[in-house]
């Protein structure tokens, strides 16, 4: 058991030292969330007005963008991988004394501390986007930060234990991050779209992060994804995403142990 703490420590200190040395990648992690603030935001917000009582667009818009770059970071971090794996450290890590489900988890790990730390940066908006926060919403925002970057991380660890080139797991995640993204309730009340869109939103597990996140800025009465009649608190939300996170944890880990 010790060894396998030590694999997370030791895995999760070096991707964290890797992302603060990648530039271009910090950048880029905050440059779409922007975009879409000013587009769908400044550029929409006249036109839509409010989506719920005493909710502009923008308030509503800015718990999904909040998460927004902890959802690209995560599901990216499974780049590392096939990083590792095309560049030969990964036969190095492979045969050290490391255990191999502490580098799947300390993977993960490294990626939850780089995204508290992106949302700790989006945070510094919310006073000039108007949208209340205060000591006890930011308490509450950290653990349903971590389970949404660690599910989604576990996410991408899964797919990248079976990839073989950085292209192609590129060009997939693009193919996985904007339908999860888009179907997230973001940019709309997952309850008010089209039935068959409402069913696949709800089947998105970002979904019930972005809705915990939510419900943690404006409140159960103006958020919460309904299921068989029963609107979900936050809490129950956010176990969605823990428990979808131990699947995917367990399927990358097995996945990766069989492939290697």
């Amino acid at each position: 058991m010790s060894n396998f703490f030590r694999s997370v420590r030791v895995i999760a200190h070096r991707e964290f030292l890797r992302f603060i040395h990648d530039r271009p990648r910090m950048i880029s992690s905050f440059s779409m969330p922007l975009v879409f603030l000013v587009i769908f935001g400044a550029g929409f917000g006249r036109l839509i007005g409010q989506m719920m009582p005493g909710v502009d667009y923008i308030q509503f818009m800015y718990p999904g963008i909040l998460a927004m770059p902890i959802l690209m970071t995560s599901v990216m971090s499974g780049v590392s991988i096939v990083w590792d794996r095309e560049f030969g450290f990964l036969k190095e890590v492979l045969v050290s004394p490391l255990n191999r489900s502490g580098v799947l988890a300390g993977k993960a790990a490294g990626a939850g501390i780089i995204a508290l730390m992106q949302g700790a940066i989006m945070l510094a908006l919310a006073p000039i986007l108007n949208v209340p926060i205060g000591f006890r919403t930011v308490l509450a925002l950290i653990p349903l930060l971590l389970i949404l970057s660690f599910s989604l991380s576990a996410l991408g660890l899964l797919i990248g234990a079976r990839m073989r080139s950085q292209q192609g797991f590129q060009l997939l995640m693009q193919l996985v991050i904007f339908p999860m993204l888009f179907l997230s309730g973001i940019f709309f009340p997952v309850a008010q779209v089209a039935r068959w869109l409402e069913v696949l939103s709800k089947l998105n597990p970002v979904t019930y992060g972005i809705d915990a996140v939510r419900q943690t800025f404006l409140g159960a009465e103006v958020a919460g994804v309904t299921i068989f009649g029963h609107t979900m608190g936050a809490p129950e939300s956010a176990a969605v995403v823990a428990v979808v996170g131990v699947v995917f944890l367990t399927g990358a880990i097995w996945s990766f142990n069989r492939q290697e």
